[in-house]
């Protein structure tokens, strides 16, 4: 028996309303029900059924942890829901890579959470949202669809790799080095590897009580040409609970800003060490002073450190 796909509106572009010629639009106006109706020929993609939802009606550029937090809570009941066989969020762009990686370390690779969006909005003259939203669930509908993905142009990326590479154009999206998860072409769905099966996610116990656990203040900085670290000094000063610096080429660090970074870990701040460069991932060599970010860009690496310090606030004998 064919199990329904729930999808969850959280605004975007993908719901944006404005002028025929796509500029001057203003993101996440129109309701999940709305999207859907655009696209007639999701009840094919989705012979179980679909189940709507609205979960937030927001321009990714301002999602918030607490967004987060609703985001990931929908998403587990639903996975929980024995009639439910896939979730489908439309999103934002700005921000898609973000929440992929914020639902990726706590849902783990259990049924599929797919995300998609649009880059022009839905009243555009050629929208590009109902055609992602049709790809998105004949992507979570797939017997072998598992984890985080999106799909984007047709193109499924994972939940590590997916970046947002291009301010414009419709495929916007890149997984860099790791090339594409598969596609989705003509209503079926082409894999380049098949997602692996079922596993735990990192901060799956996490996940279960994050309306009581406070996300702790995270910060990025860039290392580059003339930086002098006093940012850092300020955060700490402003009790930042940690730092991700985006480091030049294979973790390198201006000299001042390294000697900010070693103030504020003597001061208790957790840092991390991610590449500014888009491809390849940093090889950190032996007897490094910081942690590096296990190949995740700067943003993906915040939300684990992120998260990693709430569990940690949350061991036995932890203050």
């Amino acid at each position: 028996m064919a199990k329904k796909i729930a999808i969850l509106g959280t605004g975007g572009t993908i719901a944006g309303v404005g002028p025929a010629g796509g500029a001057g639009y203003t993101a996440a106006q129109l309701g999940v029900e709305q999207l859907v109706a655009q696209v007639p020929a999701l009840a094919r993609a989705a012979p179980g059924g679909l189940l709507l939802e609205q979960v937030a009606q927001v321009d990714s550029k301002d999602m918030t942890t607490v967004l987060w937090q609703r985001l990931a809570q929908r998403c587990l009941a639903l996975m929980g829901d024995p009639q439910v066989g896939g979730i489908v969020v439309t999103h934002g762009t700005d921000t898609l890579e973000e929440t992929a990686w914020v639902l990726h370390e706590l849902l783990g690779q259990g049924k599929p959470v797919v995300l998609t969006c649009a880059m022009r909005p839905a009243t555009a003259l050629a929208p590009d949202g109902p055609q992602n939203l049709l790809d998105a669930v004949t992507l979570a509908a797939h017997p072998l669809a598992r984890g985080v993905l999106a799909v984007v142009a047709g193109v499924v990326h994972g939940a590590r790799e997916v970046t947002k590479a291009h301010p414009l154009r419709l495929d916007a999206f890149a997984s860099n080095d790791a090339g594409p998860v598969g596609w989705v072409e003509l209503g079926a769905v082409r894999w380049a590897r098949v997602p692996a099966g079922d596993g735990t996610a990192r901060h799956a116990a996490l996940a279960a009580r994050l309306p009581d656990a406070p996300w702790p203040r995270v910060e990025i900085v860039l290392s580059h040409a003339g930086a002098d670290g006093a940012v850092v000094d300020w955060m700490v000063a402003g009790g930042v609970r940690g730092i991700v610096v985006a480091a030049t080429g294979n973790g390198t660090l201006h000299e001042a800003l390294a000697q900010a970074l070693e103030r504020a870990q003597a001061a208790g701040v957790a840092v991390r060490v991610a590449t500014r460069c888009p491809l390849g991932r940093m090889q950190a060599p032996d007897g490094a002073r910081w942690r590096d970010a296990r190949g995740l860009s700067p943003v993906k690496a915040r939300i684990s450190l992120m998260l990693e310090l709430m569990e940690a606030a949350r061991a036995p004998g932890a203050a």
